[in-house]
């Protein structure tokens, strides 16, 4: 945390910081707006309701999960928005109620739409006889063999209720013809080896030998529901309700590495503990009943009127990308593919870039000639080493066979993999150990254990005829294709001698020890960054005090450090214009008398996920005017991560990027606007004005419309 001791910065406090989980639900309820959209595909609806869902999990296993431990601990709220935790995990119930309750009908509403098209999501009870037969032998050829009851009594005792399994609770009586005989209780887990929605027509066709049936699914737990009696015979079934449980699974490293001896190890053993969290939400059916419930409420031990959550419908919405999926493209957005800019050689990459450098804008231009970079690297004879971080890389990782590969072709290899990497840390293992083993120098972050390495840096030295020349790939997303198809993200492809001298600097910083490293191009965080930014934002502020033109532009995925927050107060009190492009959370307040009358903070959702990060900062040096990078303007990514800002240096590059700024900012398709009271409104184009999706205009031009900022 830098020392802003004797600096008048503007207070933070609940009017002018806003709470960030707070903030990340009025995110979300932007992407449930999505699934709201009747312009939309109805199946691309369909995946937003699975997105919002699956965000939910995870904000309840991480951020909600956090306010939990806070009030266990007895700690107070420390933060300017003024929040403590109880008061933090009703408000959040609150809101996340209501959220919950449009999502459900909308999903009613985009059901009965997708039956026009012969797509039904039905129930057991809406079955004929024929059909019911055909299921019950579908139930006991695929489904009953996994199936695993167990019974709770005095000597079974409550089985332990995995995180975010779907599970049935069971009430049982014996089939003795008394009316008041004793009752049971089992809780039966819905297997997760096995799809969530099955399609009726497949049942049929295998049988019932009936081929008209198409495109009709029921739920899992419906189907083991309807034939519960196979489960339990001798028994009378009296009641069943389906639950879903969302464990604490922050993951936390801040531990000694020597306790478990290695990084690797210490990666398994969270992972194991992450599947035992505590309970932080209870999902159960707005039917239930009371004695089920209450069941639920003890075994799990959670407050009722906190972490019990009722819903109208089938649990687990995340489900929905699996209805998402099925073929109807008249349902879904159309195709797009990306494209290969035309100055761009595949075949000799290397000559390519020492023309000049290059800029991809993905996914609207291809993740391929990313991959073949490491490609060509790994083949071409007179390349010696290649260094690179990998945070999420994909199960199936053409980059990491291209590091794999290049061993094989005794290049030196060294790749620092951030098994750190949250919900990632399985696969990053996976793939380190394979690197190992073919010989690849691994490592696994710098001295401090907890600080995640999540900057996006590749390294290749190359044998010129001119000497040793060395090629640089940094980017503002992953080394990932498949994120690279749906998130928006920057890569810059250069060999300046400059910025490869920071970036082998920056290597022998992280596999080494090399603590007071300094950089002449890069912002690196831990160290650098956060000095870095704050010294251009001064810039911009002094030249406003004497007269000039002064602006700034940020575009982020989220925005919630306190003395960034400070600074761009204190950059709109003199008069520094400022656009803030969020897509996600953002604590800061815009619009507010004497704070921030001069910022503008907007926000765009859509088809691709907006991922880049871009700082323009309109009085810098030309050479410092425009920055990209991995870095949110987070706590996390400014003090608690290895970061990475570049520094775009090319005018012709700088020109498309303002460009890209411009498309943003003119957006009045997928753009919101925040207004003081923290909310957001959707921007509506005046009457008679063109529409402007700057998804769409991507898709045709990759840096968008001609004009500036």
């Amino acid at each position: 945390m830098p020392d802003v001791e004797d600096v008048h910065l503007p207070e933070l406090n609940p009017e002018t910081y806003l709470n960030r989980e707070l903030a990340w639900i009025e995110f979300n309820r932007r992407v449930l707006a999505m699934a709201q959209d009747e312009s939309l595909p109805l199946l691309e609806r369909v995946k937003f309701l699975a997105i919002f869902s699956n965000n939910l999990d995870e904000f309840y296993m991480v951020r909600v999960a956090s306010i939990h431990d806070k009030l266990r601990a007895g700690l107070p709220g420390n933060r300017p928005d003024g929040y403590q935790p109880l008061q933090l995990l009703e408000e959040v119930r609150s809101r996340v109620v209501d959220l919950m309750q449009q999502q459900r009908s909308t999903m009613r509403e985009v059901f009965t739409q997708l039956e026009a098209y012969g797509i039904r999501v039905t129930t057991t009870a809406q079955l004929d006889d024929s059909q019911r037969s055909a299921l019950r032998e579908y139930f006991h050829d695929e489904i009953f063999p996994v199936l695993t009851p167990l019974a709770v009594d005095h000597a079974r005792p409550f089985p332990f209720i995995s995180n975010l399994s779907l599970n049935l609770a069971v009430w049982l009586t014996r089939n003795t013809g008394r009316v008041n005989g004793e009752i049971e209780f089992v809780r039966l887990k819905v297997p997760e080896a096995l799809p969530r929605l099955i399609d009726l027509g497949k049942i049929m066709r295998r049988y019932g030998g009936d081929n008209t049936y198409k495109d009709t699914f029921l739920w899992m737990e419906d189907i083991i529901a309807d034939n519960m009696d196979s489960l339990f015979p001798g028994m009378k079934v009296i009641e069943q309700y389906p639950f879903r449980v969302t464990r604490d699974a922050d993951v936390d490293f801040e531990q000694e590495e020597e306790l478990v001896g290695s990084m690797s190890a210490l990666i398994e053993e969270s992972l194991r503990e992450r599947r035992f969290g505590s309970v932080v939400r209870l999902s159960v059916p707005d039917n239930i009943s009371e004695r089920t419930l209450n069941q639920l409420i003890y075994q799990l031990n959670v407050k009722p009127e906190r972490d019990v959550y009722l819903i109208d419908g089938a649990l687990g919405a995340s489900s929905l990308f699996e209805l998402a999926a099925i073929d109807h493209p008249e349902l879904k957005f159309p195709p797009y593919i990306p494209r290969i800019p035309d100055h761009l050689d595949e075949q000799d990459i290397f000559s390519a870039i020492r023309r000049g450098d290059i800029l991809l804008h993905h996914p609207y231009d291809s993740f391929a000639p990313v991959e073949a970079f490491f490609r060509a690297a790994a083949r071409d004879k007179d390349v010696l080493a290649i260094k690179a971080t990998l945070y999420r890389v994909g199960k199936n990782s053409p980059i990491v066979e291209a590091l794999l590969e290049a061993r094989d072709n005794d290049k030196q290899v060294a790749v620092l993999v951030e098994l750190k990497a949250r919900f990632d840390e399985e696969n990053n293992l996976e793939w380190a150990r394979q690197l190992e083993h073919k010989g690849v120098h691994v490592t696994y972050g710098v001295e401090e254990l907890p600080v995640k390495t999540h900057a996006k840096v590749a390294l290749v030295v190359r044998r010129e005829s001119d000497g040793v020349r060395r090629y640089i790939h940094l980017g503002t997303g992953n080394y990932n294709a498949g994120t690279a198809r749906l998130y928006t993200d920057l890569g810059l492809m250069t060999c300046n001698p400059e910025i490869a001298d920071d970036v082998s600097k920056l290597f022998n910083r992280l596999t080494g020890y090399a603590p007071a490293t300094t950089y002449r191009r890069l912002l690196v965080a831990p160290e650098h960054l956060h000095a870095g930014i704050v010294a251009l934002i001064d810039n911009e502020i002094a030249a406003a005090r004497l007269g000039k033109p002064a602006r700034l532009i940020f575009k982020m995925n989220q925005l919630e450090e306190d003395v960034m927050i400070q600074k761009l107060y204190e950059a709109s009190r003199a008069g520094v214009q400022i656009d803030l492009i969020v897509r996600g959370l953002s604590c800061l307040v815009p619009g507010l008398p004497g704070y921030s009358e001069n910022i503008r903070l907007v926000s765009q959702v859509g088809r691709f996920l907006e991922h880049s990060r871009i700082f323009y900062f309109h009085n810098a040096p030309p050479d410092q005017r425009i920055y990209l990078g991995s870095a949110d303007l987070m706590r996390r990514n400014l003090y608690n991560r290895v970061e990475v800002v570049f520094p775009v240096m090319e005018s012709y590059l700088q020109k498309r990027i303002l460009r890209m700024l411009a498309t943003y900012l003119n957006d009045n398709t997928l753009s919101w606007v925040m207004l003081p009271d923290g909310h957001y409104e959707k921007i509506v184009a005046d009457e008679g004005a063109s529409l402007i999706n700057s998804q769409t205009v991507f898709m045709e031009d990759s840096f968008g419309l001609d004009m500036l900022p």
